[in-house]
């Protein structure tokens, strides 16, 4: 395949993707390093192409929100993380259970409702978690992982013990006002948090041009005092960068850091949505010029540290592992009707 140059596209609020403020742009990428980031989101891609097919045959039923186009966010971020820090976001989650190290079978389990899943098919695509990886769900109202995820901060600060809550969220949730109660506490506080706003140009159905009057969300915490910055969030390397910084500043005890992640996401806002708000030709357009996944794949052939077979059997076995998935999660059993209160607050 050619070597094709990275384009800048449009942003929303007329920068270009691909001229993002970081402090320093990470392109100190061993081979191991370049290898890992293209498994880590070619299982992400390879994941949501399938959850998709499911759901089109009536196997995932309910919301499902696909995190095509955005896998180098979460995977960027993962790399900069220190043991024990935790994660928390909304309801396109997959792509960050699958980042943190959960099982692609229990995942699947869920989203087919099987009791095999990590909220035992109870829960669904919005709502899993997982202790062991540091995963704080999956949350489905609009907003909601903010508070939560300063919370989880906050019990940071109050034990003491030196981590750090990732907390992610959309454009259309940073127009919510639970997140700006939450930038006053955590500054007030000081509190070890770094709030990622995954900015895919689109808030369900709306650009952010329409729906956001200070469209620069690195911004959003000024009046906070909490410092942010725009990211290059289709390089996995400027993400890394930006997210090293980001988490140094909050261990530290300087408080909260807002990363704005320029981003884009090939599907619509959910299964339902046919995304009639924007042209086939500019999603095509993004993806031609700058998948997160295709430019890895063209620095591992530029720089000889992989070859096209070498890749190809890297994208076989990934497929090999979705599909022992798959075949897992529709040979595990429903949830016992019996279970129906089981786990549930009244």
């Amino acid at each position: 395949m050619a070597s094709r140059k990275r384009a800048a596209a449009p942003s929303a609020n007329g920068r270009k993707h691909g001229s993002a403020d970081t402090a320093a742009k990470d392109t100190g990428f061993t081979k191991a390093e370049e290898l890992h980031a293209y498994e880590a989101m070619l299982l992400i891609r390879r994941f949501e192409e399938k959850a998709g097919q499911l759901y089109g045959m009536g196997l995932i039923g309910g919301f499902c929100h696909l995190y095509i186009g955005q896998e180098a966010v979460v995977t960027g971020m993962q790399m900069a993380m220190a043991e024990g820090d935790q994660v928390i976001t909304a309801y396109r989650d997959h792509g960050h259970m699958l980042s943190t190290g959960m099982d692609p079978k229990g995942v699947m389990a869920e989203l087919t409702g099987r009791r095999a899943g990590y909220s035992h098919g109870k829960g669904g695509s919005m709502h899993m978690f997982s202790r062991d990886r540091e995963f704080y769900g999956g949350h489905g109202i609009v907003g909601a992982c903010v508070p939560l995820g300063t919370g989880i901060a906050f019990a940071n600060r109050y034990r003491k013990n030196d981590k750090v809550c990732i907390t992610y969220f959309g454009d259309g949730a940073a127009n919510q006002g639970q997140v700006y109660e939450s930038f006053n506490m955590a500054e007030l506080w000081k509190l070890p948090v770094v709030y990622v706003i995954e900015n895919n140009r689109y808030a369900m159905g709306t650009s952010v041009s329409r729906s956001s009057a200070q469209t620069d969300f690195s911004k959003r915490g000024l009046s906070f005092n909490i410092p942010g910055e725009q990211v290059d969030g289709m390089d996995v390397r400027a993400v890394r960068a930006a997210g090293r910084k980001a988490l140094e500043w909050a261990r530290s005890g300087k408080g909260p850091y807002i990363l704005e992640m320029q981003t884009y996401r090939y599907r619509g806002h959910s299964m339902s949505d046919p995304a009639k708000y924007r042209t086939r030709e500019e999603v095509q357009k993004v993806r031609d010029e700058l998948d997160p996944i295709d430019h890895v794949r063209e620095r591992l052939i530029g720089n000889k540290w992989a070859t096209e077979e070498e890749l190809k059997g890297i994208d076989r076995r990934i497929r090999d592992t979705i599909n022992e998935a798959v075949e897992f999660a529709q040979q595990a059993p429903e949830p016992d009707p019996a279970e129906l209160w089981t786990d549930v607050l009244l």
